[in-house]
């Protein structure tokens, strides 16, 4: 348990909460306890999917500009690719992952949020990476993963502009996947993580990697990584589960142990 982040786990599903009122700002012992979370939550047999969590009023309104701004140069360049990395294990999380985003999610917020696989809002969140207001660039991942999920041209105006996104533009755009009323942001996305937790996890795993992976590189490279997981997944209990519920049972009614 982190005073700022702690990995809550039901049912199968860990959420990781974030709860540094008032905005949930991500100072650098928050960044710490969200990587510790996300490592956690990586390897408990116990957590099959995992939401990211701020709260009913906030996701998180950005890294503490408070703290940040102390920094000179020297600084930022010694932890510039600590941060980032660390956001970076979110991300590599080898389980779906849900952002559950109610309120804000902006800068540094919106980064955490972009490391899901799948993210749900409130209609009345605000979203965006608003880092050149600052004079600075996001620094965290805002560059590269927003502009692989809506293209270079769209991550760039809100990059550059340091403009808010509403919920029905955000939908629109593809940043969010959902959106629905601001009380029920949470359980909906639950629901959307709890579909995974009886699952295959090893081929829920293998795909997470391929997709992520093959985004990482040529076609050709990608589709021999997609070869190579492909055959792995024939060593495991589920791939056996799976095919015998399927010739004996018709699609859909294998019963995964998740090994």
């Amino acid at each position: 348990m982190g005073e700022f982040v702690n990995l809550q786990v039901e049912d199968g599903i860990g959420t990781i909460r974030l709860d540094r009122p008032p905005m949930n700002a991500l100072n650098k012992q928050g960044q710490e306890e969200i990587r510790a979370a996300a490592e956690e939550a990586t390897f408990r047999d116990d957590v099959r999917a995992v939401v990211l969590y701020g709260g009913v009023k906030v996701f998180a309104a950005g890294v503490d500009v408070k703290e940040m701004g102390r920094m000179g140069y020297a600084d930022m360049a010694a932890h510039a690719g600590h941060m980032s990395s660390l956001f970076s294990t979110v991300a590599a999380i080898p389980k779906p992952v849900v952002a559950a985003v109610t309120g804000y999610a902006l800068g540094g917020g919106l980064e955490l949020a972009l490391c899901a696989d799948f993210r749900v809002c409130g209609d009345n969140a605000k979203l965006g990476q608003p880092e050149i207001l600052l004079g600075i660039i996001p620094g965290a991942g805002g560059t590269q993963r927003l502009a692989r999920l809506i293209g270079p041209a769209k991550a760039k105006d809100i990059i550059f502009t340091g403009r808010f996104v509403d919920a029905v533009e955000a939908l629109a755009l593809g940043i969010v996947d959902s959106v629905v009323g601001p009380d029920d942001v949470y359980d909906t996305a639950v629901a959307m993580a709890r579909r995974y937790v009886g699952g295959p996890a090893l081929a829920l795993r293998a795909a997470k990697a391929a997709i992520d992976g093959g985004l990482d590189g040529d076609l050709g490279s990608g589709l021999t990584l997609e070869s190579h997981l492909f055959a792995a997944l024939f060593g495991t209990e589920d791939q056996q589960i799976g095919m015998a519920s399927f010739v004996e049972n018709g699609p859909g009614k294998a019963q995964f142990v998740g090994r």
